[in-house]
C-alpha cells in the first residue's frame, strides 16, 4: 500500500430504544477511519494523482473494514457515507483527492453494488476535530429513512501534515423513521435514484 497509516479506528454504535420505544431490530451504524500521513502538507502540488491512489486503496480496506465490523454479509449493508478532515499544513483539495475520484469503486465491492452516489464531506481540523459522516441508501438516494449521519473523531488526530479519513456503514435506517419517501422495499437499485 502506498498510503502511510499511522493507525486504525473502527467503531460501532448501536441504538436499543429511542424516545423510549425498543428498537427490533437495532440500529447498527460502523465507522472505519485511518489517520494517514499527508504527502503533500506545507506543499502546493498540481497533480493530486497520489492521492487519488490513497482512495482507492482506502476505499477498499476502510469498507471491509466498516462491513466486518457490523459483523454482516456485505450484501446487507443498506446505506454508506464518507469523510475526510485535512490537517494543517494541508489543503481541502485534498481531502477531495482522496475521496471522489476513485474510493467509491472499491467501496461499492466491499458492499456489494452501491448504484447512489457516496454522500460525503470535508473539513479542516486539528486534534479530536468531528466530522459528521453523511449516510445515504446504497442503492436509491431517495429513500429518506436512510439519510442520517454518523458522527465520528480520532482523539489524536490529525496531526500536521496528516489526514482522517471515514467510511461509514449502516445495516438500516434511522430509528423509527416515518417522514415517507421511497421504502427499501420498493428499491430498485438501477439509477441511483430509485
Amino acid at each position: 500500500m502506498s498510503v502511510k497509516v499511522r493507525k486504525y479506528v473502527v467503531t460501532v454504535e448501536e441504538t436499543q430504544k429511542e424516545i423510549g420505544k425498543a428498537i427490533d431490530p437495532p440500529v447498527r451504524r460502523a465507522a472505519a477511519l485511518a489517520v494517514i500521513e499527508n504527502p503533500f502538507a506545507e506543499r502546493y502540488q498540481e497533480d493530486l494523482e497520489e492521492l487519488m491512489q490513497i482512495g482507492a486503496e482506502l476505499g477498499k480496506v476502510l469498507g471491509e473494514k466498516a462491513v466486518a465490523a457490523l459483523g454482516v454479509d456485505p450484501s446487507a449493508i443498506e446505506s454508506y457515507g464518507k469523510a475526510a478532515i485535512v490537517g494543517e499544513g494541508g489543503e481541502l483539495e485534498h481531502a477531495a483527492a482522496i475521496l471522489h475520484p476513485r474510493l467509491g469503486k472499491p467501496l461499492r465491492q466491499a458492499v456489494e453494488k452501491g448504484a447512489a452516489l457516496v454522500p460525503s464531506s470535508k473539513k479542516m481540523g486539528g486534534l479530536g476535530t468531528v466530522i459528521d459522516v453523511p449516510l445515504g441508501h446504497k442503492d436509491a438516494a431517495y429513500v429518506r429513512s436512510h439519510f442520517d449521519g454518523m458522527e465520528v473523531r480520532v482523539p489524536d488526530a490529525p496531526r500536521r501534515g496528516e489526514i482522517v479519513v471515514a467510511i461509514a456503514v449502516t445495516d438500516s435506517g434511522r430509528p423509527l423513521p416515518r417522514v415517507g419517501g421511497l421504502t427499501v422495499d420498493e428499491v430498485k437499485g438501477e439509477d441511483g435514484l430509485r
